[in-house]
């Protein structure tokens, strides 16, 4: 197989480097692993971490009479609560006792009535 000329001058050029010329430090190398672990962090892992402290408050400062979301989308207005249950009225004469966990959203808070 013959070489052009062009591609023999690259070749060569490729192989013929400055022995005096030093080579890039080790930790060079790390960088690009370095630089994907910041961007999973801002990218993936802190607003993971934003929105899991953002729920956690919420199930904290709901109250009673508060009109909520839980999971599975039952609506309602929260009518007695305890430290790890709420229980929410749905319709008349009907209510339903739910982890606080569980809870998605509050719609309107009770002292937004107020």
């Amino acid at each position: 197989m013959h070489l052009t000329e062009a591609a023999f001058t690259l070749l060569t050029l490729a192989q013929t480097s400055d022995p005096n010329a030093s080579a890039p430090p080790q930790w060079v190398a790390y960088l690009p692993f370095v630089l994907i672990v910041v961007v999973f962090y801002f990218v993936l892992i802190r607003p993971q971490n934003q929105k899991i402290k953002e729920h956690e408050s919420m199930v904290k400062e709901v109250k009673s009479g508060d009109r909520v979301v839980v999971a599975g989308g039952i609506i309602g207005t929260v009518t007695n609560l305890t430290d790890d249950v709420l229980v929410v009225k749905v319709a008349d004469g009907v209510k339903i006792e739910v982890q606080r966990s569980s809870l998605v959203s509050v719609l309107k808070s009770s002292k937004s009535d107020s």
